[in-house]
């Protein structure tokens, strides 16, 4: 099974108004196969989304990239020129962002913004092409009447359907890779099963990265999962032998907090203390002042990764084969 877009030690970071450079992102390595859907995985400020953004090249410009690279198809997408990530972006690679009302323009009609996409990655399209087109992608998605909807503003849809049109806009190229950066907040439960089950419908045609704190959302729909922790990927394998096995103290805590419908207890389980802020990190494992299982060297000394099976990994000082 062949790599579609690779992270190789992909390291980044912010400078302050110092001129200082504070790291982020460290070291990240994983991969995102042909057809295949992976889920990233951690709290709020562990860099999920900058992770996504490094591929897009949509990073702040206070942001540094510090070392590493991302491959895609075998192309270093940090090297590329403006205008060749400009013909990769939204052809190619393809991102739902978090907030759809936010990210469409109001004055603008739904049908001019998402037409905007396919006219510029394909001029020769007439504009009764492009109309047809994307007419024929709200249809798609699941918007009713949508020979009526495509001349309407984002104003006009409820938050639901908002979001179907940002898929319908991410998607109208075929992409062979869709990040979708938590594309259910802000929705109802109802509305989060419906769009979730589009987003399961969609991974047939490509690649599907999903960027999400909820596990329960990963195990509905990926293959794989990458628990990242604080701009480190503290584990990472298949769906199912992670979900069965979690073998790094953080992925533990995530999953004893998932309510089930057997949870007797009165509290749910939180993971003690708080993600750390970037100018905190320690040099070791960031996890460690929140780690049960911490040691003295956790705190100074970068964890080796250790490879539990084939699709496996992970990075702590843990002795797993004995049990600990």
């Amino acid at each position: 099974m062949s790599e579609l877009l690779e992270f190789n030690n992909y390291s980044m970071g912010f400078r302050d108004d110092d001129g200082n450079v504070i790291n982020m992102l460290d070291r990240v390595t994983f991969s995102v196969k042909e057809g295949k859907a992976i889920g990233i995985v951690g709290e709020s400020g562990c860099g999920k989304s900058m992770t996504s953004l490094s591929i897009m090249r949509l990073l702040p410009k206070s942001a540094v990239v510090q070392g590493g690279e991302i491959l895609y198809r075998g192309y270093n997408l940090l090297t590329l020129s403006d205008r060749e990530i400009e013909e990769i972006r939204g052809r190619d690679i393809s991102m739902i962002f978090q907030e759809p009302m936010t990210s469409l323009n109001p004055v603008l009609t739904i049908g001019f913004q998402i037409g905007e996409v396919l006219h510029r990655h394909h001029p020769e399209f007439t504009k009764e092409q492009v109309k047809e087109a994307v007419i024929e992608q709200l249809r798609m998605v699941g918007i009713p009447n949508p020979e009526k909807r495509f001349g309407q503003y984002p104003h006009q849809f409820s938050g639901g359907m908002r979001q179907r049109v940002m898929i319908a806009m991410a998607t109208i190229c075929h992409p062979t890779i869709l990040i979708a950066d938590e594309p259910t907040t802000a929705l109802d439960v109802t509305i989060q099963a419906q769009v979730l089950d589009l987003m399961s419908k969609l991974k047939v045609n490509g690649s599907l990265m999903l960027i999400t704190h909820n596990l329960g959302i990963v195990a509905e729909i990926c293959d794989e999962v990458v628990v990242m922790y604080a701009g480190r990927v503290v584990e990472s394998g298949w769906m199912a032998e992670i979900f069965d096995h979690p073998c790094h103290p953080y992925t533990v805590g995530l999953m004893a907090a998932i309510p089930t419908l057997t949870y007797d207890k009165k509290e749910l389980y939180s993971i003690p203390g708080v993600v750390p802020i970037s100018r905190n990190f320690l040099p070791g494992c960031r996890f460690a002042p929140r780690c049960a299982h911490a040691m003295p060297h956790c705190a100074t000394e970068l964890p080796p990764t250790r490879k539990i099976s084939q699709n496996h990994l992970v990075n702590c000082w843990l002795d797993f084969e004995k049990g600990a």
